[in-house]
């Protein structure tokens, strides 16, 4: 048995598109940074950028579930001493929703340079239903999770 390493040549890259609306943002980010890293795939390497690229659209329409929404804080410092700056989520869902996702995928990937630079590239969160990237054909992409109630 020989242990399979993806080279440049066997690397294909498509591209998915993502309906958020209606679906919860943590089991909504795990799928979309598991399509990110590629693990979807067979020729998963951890070291080689085999993922695909991810449009989500209608960000401002994601679920959260319980308290979250009052009570989850997004942490951000300016600099200074003492200065630390708490967003609450429905803050940032209502001035940058767009965000929301990406910090949540970000979490759900290994802190790398690969995988800071696979979060730079291949995704793209849009906050409404339309997205400018029609000419790369993206395939719809229907999640497994189960959408909230």
């Amino acid at each position: 048995m020989k242990t399979f390493t993806a080279t440049p040549s066997d690397i294909r890259h498509e591209w998915f598109v993502v309906d958020a609306e209606g679906l919860v943002l943590g089991r909504l980010a795990a799928e979309v940074a598991k399509i990110l890293r590629g693990k979807h795939k067979p020729t998963f390497t951890p070291h080689m950028d085999t993922g695909d690229f991810v449009i989500v659209i209608n960000a401002a329409k994601v679920k959260v579930t319980g308290k979250k929404i009052e009570q989850k804080q997004y942490f951000r410092h300016t600099g200074y001493m003492g200065h630390e700056r708490y967003t609450s989520l429905g803050t940032m869902l209502a001035k940058h929703p767009e965000r929301v996702i990406e910090k949540a995928v970000y979490g759900m990937l290994p802190k790398s340079t690969l995988a800071r630079q696979k979060l730079r590239l291949k995704l793209r969160v849009y906050a409404g239903g339309d997205h400018p990237h029609v000419a790369q054909q993206p395939k719809p992409l229907t999640l497994k999770t189960a959408e909230a109630k």
